[in-house]
């Protein structure tokens, strides 16, 4: 099964409305960040590397500077590829079967005051979307990258490290 974009009316630029919850997310995200500098959690996560013609889909979230992959927090009972696959087509409105994304990279780093387990998942896609649909409130940017340009950017640690082994198998 090929994975496909669906169809959403969204706003090609954010709206007030938009605005005004992505600052609800980094004032949020910043009140996680001070409870993690407490309780110092171990958190973990799914995110999912779409590949196309040897580019890699990468998101930039409201609340953090760095760029990222697609994904978030594991539901109770989701295995890490139905999480994957249920953010991604959340935040970029991709849908992708869960058998077809492939376990690509496990990695515990310390980030953000928590020690943050992630699996990131990774997924070829034949044809690139023709829209990438964004909320513009939780994901505010997203696109299709080479490696070395995100290598480039400011990125999270375990997506520098999963690029850099990727490199190393391909």
């Amino acid at each position: 099964m090929e994975p496909s974009c669906i169809a959403r009316t969204m706003p090609a630029h954010p709206t007030p409305l938009d605005r005004g919850i992505q600052i609800g997310f980094v004032v949020a995200h910043r009140m996680l960040r001070a409870y993690w500098a407490v309780r110092r959690p171990h958190t973990q996560g799914a995110l999912v590397a779409v590949w196309h013609a040897g580019e890699l889909l990468v998101v930039k979230n409201s609340y953090r500077n760095e760029h990222t992959l697609p994904g978030g927090y594991q539901r109770a009972g989701e295995t890490s590829a139905e999480a994957g696959a249920r953010e991604l087509a959340e935040e970029c409105g991709i849908f992708v079967d869960p058998a077809l994304i492939r376990d690509a990279y496990r990695g515990t780093h310390p980030f953000e005051f928590r020690k943050d387990e992630v699996t990131i998942l990774e997924v070829d896609i034949e044809r690139r979307p023709d829209v990438i649909s964004i909320d513009h409130r939780e994901v505010t940017w997203a696109g299709f990258k080479p490696p070395e340009e995100i290598l480039k950017m400011r990125i999270v640690p375990h997506l520098r490290e999963y690029i850099l082994e990727h490199a190393k198998r391909v």
